[in-house]
């Protein structure tokens, strides 16, 4: 079997509904992974893309978010309805859809803009 062009890794993790970083599944059913697969097979793309589940990929506070290999393209604030235009403008356009891309300096630091800081 040929190696995956991409990998679409997309947060799954669940934190309790009191914590005040949010959570990108909270209900714990995988639905958006499961939207992301489905779309990427209607495309035709299945064996040459990969919608995978994550664990925590700690951007809780940018909402719903989806990051694509092997670019190492990161998204925040990703809705349902953003899905096809990332499927059609990054993974078979190669371009990134730039209003959901993470601003790098909120990639892997412990601070940036959108973290809630402790009192």
């Amino acid at each position: 079997m040929p190696k995956f062009e991409r990998h679409v890794f997309i947060c799954t993790n669940q934190r309790d509904a009191s914590s005040p970083r949010g959570c990108c599944d909270p209900e714990g059913k995988g639905e958006f992974q499961k939207l992301f697969k489905d779309k990427i097979a209607e495309r035709g793309l299945k064996g040459s893309v990969r919608a995978n589940k994550s664990g925590c990929l700690d951007q809780c506070e940018h909402g719903q978010t989806v990051v694509v290999y092997p670019e190492q393209v990161w998204y925040g604030r990703v809705k349902a309805e953003d899905i096809d235009e990332i499927i059609e403008s990054h993974i078979v356009g190669g371009k990134p859809v730039d209003r959901l891309v993470l601003p790098d300096e909120c990639i892997n630091t412990k601070e940036c803009a959108h973290r809630k800081r402790k009192a």
